[in-house]
């Protein structure tokens, strides 16, 4: 047996017929920029954005057997880092070469933020070397549908929604000027946001596991505070913060109301297609009560 050295993404490992399944693709499997985007676009539609493992006391575990446990085999969603994680070794399975990339999530402010979200800079294996790239991100939880191409200044309008990547200076140091690095630009109901940042640094499974410790269980981490989940599809955006829960639509219309904890696991299944094990939904309504 060859000893795992942490490099790739343990594509032969990936029960795709299932994850197949999963994500209600049965098209073209042969690795070009048209099968990228369908693949990219059925994820994002069919598993959810969520993080309520932290929420019911387990953690968040990433080995690709745990992962295809959770978001494949049930009802269940993850967040960055599990989306990204398995939509790599299903790209890598298919013959695509993929590079792992660690963003910073800006959200229109200006003060540094940590390195706290994945996503992945895929090529198909045909084209030329000077050809761009695919941004793909499955697990932002708010988009893009599809991929982005690396070039920069160009608009993606996908349904609807808005996405733009820009190549930008980054922040002077000590060291000089800054590296330029590439921002990602959605729409939102607001206008334009930067919503993220990042250098074309590459990222290794290893590096999932240091920053998914930090995510999961860092008090001062957004995601050990409240339930967050997302549901991105072409027609609608929902957003549940707590006990808050957001609808978008690609025109800019909001809708928000209160729900009470004893709501959420009905919401969970009618909107997010989320069952809890049974267990688990006492234990997220007592966090909500806490």
């Amino acid at each position: 047996m060859t000893e795992d050295l942490g490099y790739g993404w343990q594509g032969d490992m990936i029960a795709l017929p299932a994850y197949l399944k999963r994500i209600g693709y049965d098209g073209d499997l042969a690795p070009t920029a048209g099968t990228l985007r369908a693949l990219h676009r059925a994820h994002v539609m069919s598993i959810p954005f969520e993080n309520l493992e932290i929420m019911v006391g387990r953690p968040v575990e990433l080995s690709l057997e745990a992962v295809q446990a959770k978001l494949v085999d049930r009802p269940r969603g993850g967040y960055c880092f599990e989306h990204n994680r398995l939509f790599a070794g299903v790209l890598e399975r298919l013959g695509y070469e993929i590079t792992a990339l660690a963003s910073r999530v800006m959200m229109g402010g200006q003060v540094l933020r940590p390195c706290s979200h994945v996503l992945l800079h895929v090529r198909p294996p045909e084209p030329p070397r000077d050809e761009p790239g695919w941004l793909c991100d499955v697990g932002f939880g708010g988009g893009p549908l599809e991929p982005l191409r690396f070039r920069e200044g160009e608009d993606a309008e996908q349904d609807g929604w808005g996405f733009r990547l820009r190549k930008e200076k980054g922040t002077p140091t000590t060291w000089g000027e800054g590296a330029a690095q590439w921002a990602l630009y959605q729409r939102l109901p607001t206008g334009w946001v930067r919503r993220q940042t990042f250098a074309l640094n590459e990222t290794f499974r290893i590096d999932f596991d240091v920053l998914n410790h930090y995510v999961s269980s860092n008090p001062r981490s957004p995601f050990t505070m409240r339930p967050f989940l997302q549901r991105f599809l072409p027609g609608v955006h929902h957003v549940l913060d707590g006990t808050t829960l957001t609808t978008t639509l690609p025109d800019g219309t909001v809708e928000t109301r209160a729900l009470a904890p004893e709501e959420l696991p009905e919401v969970l299944a009618g909107l997010f297609d989320i069952v809890l094990e049974a267990g688990d939904v006492p234990r997220l309504i007592e966090f909500l009560r806490r």
